[in-house]
């Protein structure tokens, strides 16, 4: 009996699980959203690495048959891994990225890493050849700051390995791939190429991919990376106050408008009423993917321009990728029905391809931060909250780890929300609840003590 209890003790330690509860559930009026929700969890934490696989704690975050993770897929689960509880997990993997990048690579680190703690070699052969996003710098820099509000942990902001990452990355990484403001659309297609240079090998036509749309030929720019240069930059510059660096904060918000400002002076087509989503080396616009990712970075501006992205983007098919990505965006841009119909849809066991493992945690995120409305800021302890669902339906999540405590949250409707704190920190709690016009109300904040419930009325 006692060694079965110690096994059962190391096993969730191993997982990263919490022993006394088993991790965060949810709860529903509605059926199917529990259901989706169950299928999300179940197939998220499948992906968990072994306890003794050489690279240290990792999940799953690339085409599942190569065992690895990458540099994209990481920073768009990462949040749902903190949901999940696999905290060891994402500090593990966030160090292994910071920490690989190299002058000799470029200012790179490795776009994916496998279980053994090596370069994965379906994307690296050497230092001088290897397939890498450029995108990647700023989804990991701006990752790392979500983590921070989400956890508190300020390692991710100020331990020096995410410090040399941070700053490499607005500096000499954007010098060393000529991604200046001004310099978008005149850069050289491949300003780090291996000499001698073989176009038809990925590891030198891609050492340097500016987009992650990598099916599109002949691309000198993607507007997707714009998109993400300019959140990296508001991450860094949002770091740097936190660091009482106003002035220098203030040069990189300036920087980061310049991106934003180029993507609505160069980038919008007014006849197809959508943006262009890459410039090529027969300098001509073109569209394909990466409207998605203007979204995901936050890089468009409220009005006409946005919404007819949105449109666009519930008006066609996507590949799984993309959609993984929907079920958060739609709820966070007023499209609730139809976050909705993608959560189902997304852990539908007959939809095609959902096992990669972006979706899973797609859809986690969808109900934490979507459905249920929670946002955390660890810079003022504070937990926001505002559900976005169906007005009859009644929704709880139980045991969410967010800012080093564990919350339960329950929406009735948009009439009335309780949270109650399950660990042993204070936290400031903000209630926001959508009235019948789809406004946001947002209710005087208030301090919830540890082990104590708090029950907010919308009127």
């Amino acid at each position: 009996m006692k060694r079965s209890l110690l096994l059962y003790l190391f096993l969730c330690l191993c997982c990263g699980a919490y022993a006394q509860n088993g991790g965060v559930t949810f709860k529903s009026s509605d059926a199917a959203l529990q259901t989706a929700f169950g299928r999300a969890k179940e197939m998220a934490l499948s992906y968990k690495g072994k306890p003794g696989d050489p690279v240290g704690p990792w999940y799953e975050s690339a085409l599942p048959p190569r065992a690895a993770f990458c540099m994209r897929d990481v920073s768009h689960q990462s949040i749902g891994g903190e949901i999940l509880g696999l905290h060891k997990e994402n500090k593990n993997m966030q160090r292994l990225f910071v920490n690989n990048i190299s002058e000799s690579k470029d200012w790179c680190s490795y776009w994916e890493i496998n279980h053994l703690g090596k370069p994965a070699g379906e994307d690296y052969r050497n230092d001088k050849e290897f397939w890498y996003n450029l995108n990647a710098n700023f989804d990991v820099l701006n990752t790392n700051w979500k983590l921070y509000l989400w956890t508190g942990d300020q390692e991710y902001i100020k331990g020096a390995g995410f410090e040399n990452f941070h700053e490499k990355s607005v500096t000499d990484f954007i010098d060393r791939w000529v991604l200046q403001a001004d310099s978008l659309l005149t850069r050289p297609t491949h300003p780090n190429a291996p000499v001698p240079f073989n176009i038809e090998d990925s590891f030198h036509r891609c050492r340097g991919l500016p987009s992650y749309s990598e099916g599109v030929p002949n691309i000198k720019m993607g507007v997707d990376l714009v998109g993400a240069i300019y959140r990296g930059l508001m991450s860094y510059a949002a770091i740097l106050e936190l660091k009482g660096q106003t002035q220098k904060a203030k040069l990189y918000k300036e920087k980061a408008a310049a991106y934003q400002k180029s993507i609505d002076d160069l980038w919008w087509n007014e006849s197809a009423s959508r943006y262009n989503t890459y410039y090529s080396n027969d300098l001509k616009f073109g569209m394909e993917e990466g409207d998605t990712f203007l979204l995901w970075f936050d890089a468009l501006k409220e009005g006409d321009r946005k919404e007819k992205t949105i449109q666009h983007l519930l008006s066609r098919d996507w590949n799984i990728e993309n959609l993984s990505y929907f079920p958060l965006i739609m709820y966070q841009n007023g499209q609730a029905d139809r976050a909705y119909n993608y959560m189902l849809h997304l852990t539908n066991p007959e939809t095609k391809r959902r096992e990669y493992p972006e979706v899973s945690y797609g859809v986690i995120k969808g109900f934490v931060e979507g459905l249920m409305g929670v946002e955390a800021d660890a810079r003022v302890s504070k937990i926001s909250t505002l559900y976005r669902g169906k007005s009859e339906v009644t929704s709880e999540l139980n045991d969410l780890p967010v800012l080093n405590t564990l919350i339960t949250l329950k929406h009735e409707g948009n009439k009335k929300s309780v949270l109650t704190n399950n660990g042993k920190k204070k936290i400031l709690w903000q209630p926001r609840f959508l009235n019948d016009k789809g406004k946001v109300i947002v209710k005087a904040p208030v301090w919830v003590q540890a082990g104590k419930s708090v029950t907010v009325n919308r009127i």
